[in-house]
């Protein structure tokens, strides 16, 4: 598959002298499913914010579509969805299909093309019927789900969704889950940044595992061993980690 963004030899260091992102070097495909996975300060967000073009590197480069990527920023605005941890920050509009109505139209879409740009993502979102809401009513996990619909109603072919479990309860993730099964089987490019890898662990098909702004773990999921979450203050995926639990 082609090459969606690669960064090579990739430093962001603090005023203080702190490496946070220290000498990594990362390919991503298109279509790929990638979990980034870390404990809080391993380096994944801000890694992300030099995918897209938000933060500036102190040493390397990120490139997207094979061109650096502060040339490349009219084209990742297009082509790349960002979901934050926050939701509430990407929330705009007074009720769910003003909000979902805001991105595309701010792309020049208007008439049938951004009626039919709404519809599209409230469906894939799982919102259908909740048009008319105001934001401020939805639950915790509908408001992320209005994020992420937010995301697809500018059609992107990547979407990066930072810590999207984050305070949600186990209906709440499955119906993130859902959602983010139809993005995979669409081969839209995703790449989830998470510490909570049990909840995604079976849809990805590459696990990169960030700690201290190294990478120490780069594969497909299931070549994990025990000691690689452990090490990055992960939790174990496997049924075998538990052995209290397991039926025999």
């Amino acid at each position: 598959m082609p090459e969606l963004f690669r960064a090579d030899a990739l430093r962001h260091v603090f005023p203080d002298g702190t490496a946070a992102i220290d000498n990594v070097s990362l390919s991503i495909a298109e279509g790929e499913f990638l979990i980034i996975a870390g404990r809080n300060g391993a380096g994944k967000s801000l890694l992300m914010r030099h995918f897209i073009g938000l933060s500036k590197p102190s040493s390397g480069a990120v490139f997207y579509r094979g061109q650096p990527v502060p040339a490349q920023i009219p084209l990742i605005r297009r082509e790349v969805g960002y979901v934050f941890q926050d939701t509430e920050a990407q929330i705009f509009g007074q009720t769910v299909e003003e909000d979902l109505a805001f991105g595309p139209a701010n792309l020049g879409m208007q008439g049938q093309d951004l009626e039919d740009a709404v519809q599209h993502a409230l469906k894939e979102a799982h919102l259908e019927g909740m048009e008319n809401r105001r934001p401020n009513t939805l639950s915790g996990g509908e408001k992320r789900r209005l994020a992420i619909a937010g995301v697809l109603a500018m059609s992107p072919r990547c979407v990066i969704l930072d810590e999207p479990f984050a305070n949600l309860d186990f209906p709440s993730v499955q119906e993130i889950l859902a959602v983010l099964e139809v993005l995979r089987a669409e081969g839209k490019t995703l790449i989830v940044l998470t510490h909570e890898i049990e909840k995604v662990f079976a849809l990805a098909t590459r696990l990169v595992i960030l700690d201290k702004g190294h990478i120490v773990f780069d594969a497909p999921p299931g070549e994990a061993q025990q000691s690689d979450f452990g090490s990055s203050g992960l939790v174990c995926p496997y049924q075998e980690c538990y052995p209290w639990l397991m039926t025999h």
